[in-house]
């Protein structure tokens, strides 16, 4: 039995964040944070009319098959007079946690659900993350680096949309493009009518606001002057800051290359993580370098050292942003994460490493050329200054 009280309290105000006649069947997830800032998903499913909601409750970030089990207990409870969901719902939760990219089959009576786990490691792709590919549909690419931009500079932002599914989404797809960081401030993708004045929070926050909520922000005078503000059914960014002209050069332009129209088009026709990929090579570009400030002393913790972190990459632009990355908490909780995974005996190779090894080796084989060809330069001009005295003797 579930017996969260503060939850119980919680869930039914974010279920249903504010008024909304729904013309469609809509699926979106909020997020409950706990005292040690775990997230708990509510995966809610509001018919028609939104006149009721189905909600599951789960740690898991599922949300793809979360809203798929909704959709088949909003079947069965369509078709049933007796409301008989609760025997796929026990059978559902007493199921195993699953490996990832296991194949699952759960059967309750004459129903059945079907899934296979999904890899933490891999990268949202479209059209197979119900997330990324709402994002992808509502944002620009250019707006798309605003955001991330302005997450990196840890701002305040808040989203606002019509449709709670669109609203959700982009904000998880956001989130997720700060991989293999995470956001650690104040995180709350669909805000209830009740708890508005968090929008004038001080601290950073992304927060999703219902379009239906945006004018009760008016008359409540909210302060917003500083936040980022995104409309997502105009495909807007409002921001008094640059923060994406302040990123190094040789990231934004990266960014740029590798979000064109084109290039994201011909990846949905084959792996469809162009997106979440170059976001991530962006990521490399900036704090790839970070295992090269790890110091290991025999008997010692492995520690980090900031100075040569910042060192780790040679344009001086780049450097200057990563000192001031060394006071974000997102940078701060990643460091963490794996100075604890190294020093209690583990280790790691996800998506991330793999992409900082390549990129540190094409650093090296940069910085090899460089040199061989300041050798040359020098030897060809101890040459020619050989040639010209040889000719002058000659004179």
């Amino acid at each position: 039995d579930f017996d969260d009280k503060e939850a119980l309290v919680m869930i039914p105000r974010f279920a249903y964040p504010c008024p909304n006649d729904a013309s469609q069947v809509d699926h979106f997830t909020f997020v409950l944070t706990d005292l040690d800032s775990m997230f708990r998903f509510g995966y809610c499913r509001h018919a028609t009319g939104h006149q009721t909601c189905l909600c599951i409750v789960s740690w898991l970030p599922w949300c793809e098959i979360f809203y798929k089990l909704l959709d088949l207990l909003a079947e069965i409870t369509n078709r049933s007079e007796n409301n008989e969901v609760n025997t796929l719902l026990h059978a559902t939760y007493t199921q195993e946690v699953p490996l990832p990219s296991m194949p699952v089959t759960i059967v309750a009576d004459q129903d059945m659900f079907s899934f296979s786990a999904p890899d933490p490691n891999a990268l949202p792709k479209i059209p197979g993350s119900r997330n990324l590919t709402e994002y992808y549909n509502a944002v620009d690419p250019n707006n798309m680096m605003i955001i991330f931009a302005s997450m990196l500079h840890e701002r305040r932002i808040y989203m606002t949309s019509k449709k709670l599914s669109r609203l959700t989404a982009c904000i998880h797809a956001a989130e997720a493009l700060l991989y293999p960081m995470h956001w650690q401030h104040l995180y709350i993708p669909v805000l209830p009518a009740n708890l508005i004045e968090y929008v004038s929070a001080p601290m950073p926050y992304v927060i999703g606001v219902h379009s239906n909520l945006v004018e009760n922000l008016k008359l409540k005078r909210v302060d917003v002057a500083d936040a980022v503000i995104v409309d997502l059914d105009a495909n807007t960014v409002s921001t008094e800051y640059d923060d994406l002209g302040d990123l190094p050069e040789d990231v934004s332009s990266y960014l740029k290359r590798n979000l064109k129209t084109d290039v994201i088009k011909n990846s949905i026709m084959k792996s469809g993580d162009s997106i979440s990929m170059a976001f991530l090579n962006a990521l490399v570009r900036l704090i790839g370098g970070y295992s090269e400030a790890l110091k290991f002393r025999p008997g010692e913790p492995i520690t980090f050292d900031p100075e040569a972190f910042v060192r780790s990459r040679p344009a001086q632009a780049t450097q200057d942003f990563l000192e001031g990355m060394l006071t974000l908490q997102i940078f701060q909780q990643f460091i963490c994460g794996r100075l604890e995974i190294l020093n209690t005996g583990g280790g790691f190779k996800d998506i991330f490493e793999v992409q900082a090894t390549r990129f540190a080796g094409k650093l090296n084989s940069q910085s090899r050329y460089k040199e061989w060809l300041k050798s040359v330069k020098k030897s060809g001009k101890k040459s020619w200054n050989g040639l010209k005295v040889k000719l002058t003797d000659n004179e």
